[in-house]
């Protein structure tokens, strides 16, 4: 791939035939692609825990019963008990990966309190664990029809009901995913 064709702040949207249950029916949010690999977020599969518990780990609190049930989302296999917030705005926190002038991932504390005390980025997902690929991994998967890729939506990360995120992530480039077959194969 040239750097035109990188994928950062794209979305990578599991083909039905993607079996792995770390990615079955997933949306992973690109945050950077380039020659050395590729790092996202998986957007869409929830966890059976809330901000509070994460908050309870962190010796922090909340006093909004609503933040303190936010859903928390694993972001992917890589890493699971590493939290990452994917927000925006981008802000400035103590270690933010820059992925739009608008959206960032941090994987700081300072974020974390920031929204526990209402200082932080209203529009935000938080996650354990990423999704990660090796050099040219990601490209060979694409290659295989593993993925199908298109834009970035904010609308679809933060405020689209999260089981409508895989078929409306597909429906930006014009996919109905439940018409797309299983089988695979190559033309």
């Amino acid at each position: 791939m040239s750097n035109a064709t990188w994928l950062t702040n794209q979305f990578l949207i599991a083909m039905p035939s993607l079996m792995d249950p770390n990615f079955y029916r997933t949306v992973t949010y690109v945050c950077e692609h380039n020659a050395e690999g590729a790092m996202g977020i998986v957007i869409n599969q929830p966890l059976d825990l809330i901000f509070a518990d994460v908050l309870r780990e962190m010796d922090l609190a909340t006093d909004d019963d609503k933040l303190a049930n936010q859903v928390i989302f694993l972001g992917g296999p890589v890493q699971p008990d590493r939290g990452f917030v994917v927000h925006r705005p981008l802000g400035s926190w103590d270690s933010t990966l820059q992925v739009t002038e608008d959206i960032g991932v941090t994987a700081s504390r300072d974020i974390i309190a920031a929204i526990a005390a209402h200082h932080g980025p209203m529009c935000n997902i938080i996650a354990l664990g990423y999704a990660s690929w090796g050099a040219g991994q990601l490209e060979h998967e694409l290659s295989e029809n593993t993925w199908l890729t298109g834009p970035a939506d904010a609308t679809i990360i933060f405020d689209m009901p999260v089981a409508q995120r895989w078929q409306a992530a597909a429906s930006l480039v014009g996919v109905d995913l439940k018409t797309i077959s299983t089988d695979i194969g190559h033309a």
